[in-house]
């Protein structure tokens, strides 16, 4: 698993060179945000370990398997008393064995795809929209997946939007991707460009999404990557 500074608060784990999670520093320790594929657990906590923090909190952006791979196999290493599991209420029902893939009142009527494989735990935090969750801001980011969440830092404005965005080639909308990345998870094209544009209304200075290289193109490149879509 490979390591790779986003800002001077936080750090990229990418495995298979295309899936990535975050360590997010915080003044207890880190902010784990998603869990990567299975079979993770263990390179995340031996680069926590080398960057010298322990992980307090893991977070969710949404519940496909390459966000939620080792969550369990964290929680199972990890003292429960120390770490919390956060992600939102929306989102329950889609961690479930089987998952829930019920739609709800005012939701895109379309069908929710992606590798949904459920996960033992459950969250011990339930975040809502506008909550300050250490240094990150809640932000519902729905499209690539109904009850998709994204987190801004506001230290640096790194925006940590997992699926809603990536950043593979160049920044793209979900379900949106280059020719050369096929996406074939995303749940509401529609309701993803909608989640882009309302990403617009925040001081985004960077962008760390699930695939890809952190972006640094701010607005500007959210903005270019709206009128593609659109295009």
């Amino acid at each position: 698993m490979k390591t790779t500074p986003v800002s001077a608060n936080a750090y990229q784990l990418t495995r298979l060179g295309l899936v990535n999670c975050y360590l997010v520093r915080e003044n207890d320790g880190f902010t784990l945000i998603d869990a990567n594929l299975s079979n993770s657990a263990d390179d995340i906590l031996a680069a926590a370990k080398t960057l010298a923090a322990p992980i307090r909190r893991i977070l969710l952006t949404h519940a496909h398997v390459d966000h939620i791979g080792s969550v369990d196999a964290l929680l199972a290493e990890l003292d429960p008393t120390q770490v919390e599991f956060a992600s939102n209420a929306r989102t329950l029902p889609l961690l479930q064995k089987p998952p829930d893939k019920s739609l709800q009142p005012g939701e895109s009527n379309e069908e929710i795809r992606g590798g949904l494989p459920g996960i033992d735990a459950r969250p011990t935090r339930l975040l809502i929209e506008g909550e300050l969750y250490g240094s990150l801001l809640v932000i519902e980011t729905p499209g690539h997946i109904p009850g998709h969440l994204a987190f801004l830092d506001e230290r640096d404005g790194t925006l940590y939007a997992g699926d809603a965005l990536a950043s593979v080639g160049h920044l793209t909308v979900s379900g949106y991707p280059p020719w050369f990345f096929p996406n074939v998870g995303t749940w509401s094209k529609s309701t993803a460009v909608a989640t882009a544009n309302k990403l617009l209304s925040f001081p985004v200075e960077r962008f760390a999404c699930g695939h890809g290289a952190v972006n640094s193109g701010g607005i500007p490149a959210l903005r270019t990557a709206i009128a593609k879509a659109r295009s």
